[in-house]
């Protein structure tokens, strides 16, 4: 799917994943150049930054938001026109990863941050020690099993190959999705929590392959299935899933997408502008008819 950010000004940081371990460029963007910048390392916390960004500045009329791609950059493209009737400028600062984005924002660079659910922020606190915290829920992304070398879930064999995402929460998910088709069964307290060391019983002897998230469709060929995040799925273009999260699962209850702010920030003017500007008939409008089912408002 192509990006489409339209009436925006964009700024693209694509930058080391800490869990990918890799490097990569990054292109920043206005109305009037383009800089190519090479970016090999996450930034730190600067905690003078941060008090400084927590500033509430009544004449700061830009709100700079970092997503990824699809679909989280693409929603926030209807979000600035609404944002421009409330007299607010956005800036998409697209990341091609699940790090940057919350460190970005820690260390004040961002406003806000659009990609991830609250199970995957509060283990990305815990880990890291950072102070960031939802502002509002807005869409949730069901998680898919998809065909590799075997076509049907069915046809599935011992020893079959399965490419799972590596973060905690959304391995707990691809688990838990793989458990209710009966390919394998985890321990009963396991929960969103669960890693390939609660797999209790796997009668077809699966060997599973954690990969980070966004390198999952990409290892989709060399694989008998994979579980792809909604968003990966999207951006790959991938076919039909061959099944996915029910719409009532623990998955549909836990994980909608959110925006992110830093703590103390909830009730920011840009905050509440920005939230305003998410959460509206049009936004909702544009998800439903986008995304065909992929993607689910949840406003």
């Amino acid at each position: 799917m192509k990006k489409r950010v339209l009436g925006v000004l964009l700024g693209a940081a694509l930058a080391v994943s800490t869990l990918a371990g890799c490097g990569s460029s990054a292109t920043v963007s206005d109305n009037s150049q383009t800089a190519n910048v090479e970016d090999t390392q996450v930034p730190t916390t600067d905690q003078a930054a941060v008090e400084e960004a927590k500033t509430d500045d009544p004449e700061d009329k830009v709100i700079t938001v970092g997503a990824t791609i699809t679909p989280h950059s693409e929603i926030l493209s209807v979000v600035a026109e609404n944002l421009k009737e409330q007299g607010y400028e956005l800036k998409i600062v697209e990341y091609n990863d699940y790090v940057l984005p919350n460190t970005a924002l820690e260390a004040g660079d961002l406003d806000a941050n659009y990609f991830q659910h609250v199970p995957y922020l509060d283990d990305f606190n815990a880990e890291n020690g950072t102070h960031i915290v939802s502002a509002a829920a807005v869409h949730f992304e069901p998680m898919g099993i998809y065909a590799g070398k075997t076509a049907k879930i069915e046809d599935i064999q011992k020893g079959a190959s399965v490419a799972v995402p590596n973060d905690t929460t959304n391995e707990a998910r691809a688990l838990l999705l793989l458990e209710a088709q009966g390919l394998i069964k985890l321990k009963a307290d396991a929960g969103i929590k669960a890693t390939i060391l609660d797999i209790e019983e796997n009668p077809y002897e699966l060997d599973i392959k954690e990969l980070e998230a966004a390198q999952v469709p990409k290892a989709i060929q060399d694989v008998d299935i994979a579980v792809v995040n909604g968003n990966y799925a999207i951006e790959a273009g991938l076919d039909a899933a061959l099944v996915t999260e029910a719409s009532d699962s623990l998955a549909a209850e836990t994980y909608g997408n959110i925006i992110a702010v830093r703590e103390g920030e909830e009730n920011s003017a840009k905050t509440k502008a920005l939230v305003d500007a998410i959460l509206t008939d049009n936004v909702k409008e544009y998800i439903e008819k986008t995304y065909s089912g992929a993607v689910l408002p949840v406003f």
